[in-house]
């Protein structure tokens, strides 16, 4: 989706990936705006997952989510044997309120996580026509940089998702983020609503699980054949316990993007698949999230992050690209996105978006849609109602 053009070359979603201290001194190298820092440490515990029982191979799902899907017709054991696959529509949980997500222990092995695909979607003529509000010039390609290796001392935060479609297994990116409820311990992961919902006329996802930097050490395919799994995972595999994206995604996103594109975010709350720590204690650092929705005018440098899967990458290694943002307009019935030069491909999508405020490093809006010769990212402002669905998502599920 174009802005300012009644025509423009076809675009696609960038569906699918910063320890602070990584994050704080890119932005502070890179853009001299930027400053602030942060530590990584601690790492995953090793105590019996909290989702499924160590002495049985099946895993078992919390009596909650088992009334949830017999609520829908599903069987419970054969869910978890594999009747997750079964994409009918009348089975696939559409309503915010339905998401399930129960955790399949062992499910996604590294060979399983390196097969995942990223999800391109093509944008239609008709939604660059809508363009009728206020966009800047499409800005310059920035060329995307590999982050520093090893991730966890220089993009903690930043991590993978991964989860299954209708269409296979697919990736995007996630940043841990700040409970505002629960200093310290927050298990709440921020990414982009089509990375966990396909919107109308669809439902959610399945198996949805984030790794924190992942790729620890952004090793080839070829290096990584016989790698240890702490060096795939190295915080270990966090499954989403519960997912809230907006409800404009839900009822208007699509595969082209759709009226949900303006409002195309989520937030996951997540539970290791082994250990007892909270992600933010594992992790060693979050980032608060800035929901004031400052105009591009008023920014001068953000940041995304993102573990870009299409061709020229192989979604292996983080990248980052940093420019000064521009506007752009679906519709003057929607909120302006923000826009910034960038040339990570499918994969990226979810990555978040970074500025630095009083020398403090926040995520701003997270990769949404991108042109098909991509040039450019563009990313949702998070305004009011990011922020009601961030502040139910930390005191509904926050403590637990």
């Amino acid at each position: 989706m174009r802005s300012t053009r009644t025509s423009a070359t076809p675009s696609r979603r960038r569906r699918t990936a910063l320890a602070v201290t990584g994050l704080a001194a890119a932005l502070a190298l890179t853009a001299t705006a930027c400053e602030g820092s942060d530590a990584a440490s601690d790492k995953p515990g090793a105590t019996t997952s909290q989702a499924a029982d160590s002495g049985n191979d099946k895993v078992q799902i919390p009596g909650d989510l088992a009334d949830k899907l017999k609520k829908h017709g599903i069987d419970v054991d054969q869910w978890k044997d594999g009747a997750w696959k079964d994409w009918d529509k009348d089975k696939w949980l559409s309503e915010a309120k339905d998401f399930v997500n129960p955790v399949i222990e062992g499910l996604w092995k590294p060979e399983r996580m390196k097969s995942a695909k990223e999800a391109n979607k093509t944008y239609s003529t008709k939604d660059a026509a809508a363009d009728q509000g206020v966009s800047d010039p499409d800005p310059a390609p920035v060329e995307a940089s590999a982050e520093k290796t090893p991730y966890h001392e220089n993009a903690a935060p930043v991590g993978k998702i991964f989860f299954d479609t209708p269409e296979g297994s697919a990736v995007c990116s996630g940043t841990v983020v700040k409970d505002v409820n629960h200093p310290g311990k927050s298990n709440l992961v921020w990414t982009a609503g089509h990375c966990v919902h396909a919107g109308d006329g669809g439902g959610w996802y399945r198996n949805i699980m984030f790794v924190p930097a992942y790729n620890d050490y952004g090793k080839s395919e070829a290096q990584l054949t016989n790698s240890n799994p702490s060096e795939i995972s190295p915080y270990g595999q966090w499954w989403a316990d519960w997912a809230s994206t907006s409800n404009e995604w839900i009822a208007g996103g699509s595969e082209t993007g759709g009226a949900g594109a303006a409002y195309d975010y989520s937030v996951l709350h997540v539970k290791p698949e082994s250990g007892a720590k909270s992600l933010e204690e594992t992790v060693g650092a979050a980032l608060d999230v800035d929901f004031s929705a400052p105009s591009a005018t008023e920014v001068a440098k953000m940041g995304a992050w993102g573990y870009p899967q299409a061709a020229p990458y192989n979604g292996l290694k983080m990248f980052k690209c940093i420019d000064q943002p521009g506007r752009l307009s679906l519709s003057t019935t929607l909120p302006t996105m923000y826009r910034i030069g960038c040339t990570m491909t499918g994969g990226s999508s979810g990555g978040g978006w970074f500025r630095v405020v009083d020398g403090e490093t926040k995520l701003v809006s997270n990769t949404s849609i991108g042109p098909a010769d991509n040039t450019w990212l563009a990313g949702p402002q998070l305004g009011q109602g990011a922020e009601a669905i961030y502040q139910s998502m930390s005191k509904t599920y926050g403590g637990q």
